[in-house]
């Protein structure tokens, strides 16, 4: 589990093909001596577990699955990645719950500038389209922000970048076009899946009023 609250910029350094799928390796040296063997570890907000140190860098493996559903298989030697360790018991839970278990990929349509804050706006697939709420929490390549707004015509949410999130995180190296993980709250996938058992076996008269429209006039 995590927060959303990138703390270092990592470096590819090794990306090989095996039948399995990907062997990445990650240089950061302001976390490799926090990090053991089978730790996990959220790369652009994918979950991944480590395989093996050396020096100051981790390696890890990942899947066709995670390949297919996540930006991983397209990063090249040298880019960038937003890393995050695994919270621990105790520890401020300063974005929101992130389990780094990816829901699909979202493409950066427009970026504002405002000042010196940065607002993207970023399209909206069918799957992930019944999570996504004005003023709700969304993890995109792991870090957590808010949802400014949405528009359901034009099929997109905007998100305000502060100046120190741009800079510290691989948001200043996006552009127009490119894609980006996303992960939707997991409170909102509990919620939905326990409207649907609730609303399918009991009676009509006492189906829950849990609703879509019930729950945000109540600001979920």
């Amino acid at each position: 589990m995590f927060t959303g609250l990138v703390q270092d910029i990592g470096r590819i350094t090794l990306k090989r093909k095996n039948s399995e799928g990907f062997v990445f390796g990650i240089c950061s040296p302001s976390l490799v001596s926090s990090i053991q063997i089978d730790d996990s570890v959220s790369v652009n907000g994918v979950c991944q577990t480590v395989t093996s140190i050396k020096s100051d860098c981790f390696y890890i493996q990942s899947v066709h699955v995670t390949l297919e559903k996540t930006t991983l298989g397209s990063l090249k030697i040298e880019d960038e990645v937003n890393l995050e360790l695994a919270l621990r018991m105790g520890d401020r839970l300063g974005g929101h719950i992130v389990q780094g278990h990816s829901n699909g990929k979202s493409i950066i349509k427009k970026i504002d500038r405002i000042g010196k804050n940065f607002l993207l706006f970023l399209s909206i697939t069918e799957k992930i389209a019944p999570y996504i709420v004005q003023e709700g929490s969304i993890t995109i390549d792991g870090i957590s922000l808010t949802i400014s707004t949405v528009s359901e015509q034009e099929k997109t949410f905007s998100v305000s970048i502060i100046p120190h999130t741009w800079e510290n995180t691989i948001l200043k190296n996006k552009k127009v076009g490119d894609e980006v993980n996303i992960e939707v709250d997991i409170l909102a996938k509990y919620i939905e899946r326990l409207m649907f058992f609730r609303n399918r076996e009991l009676p009509t008269a006492t189906k829950s009023i849990m609703t879509e429209d019930w729950l945000r006039s109540k600001g979920f």
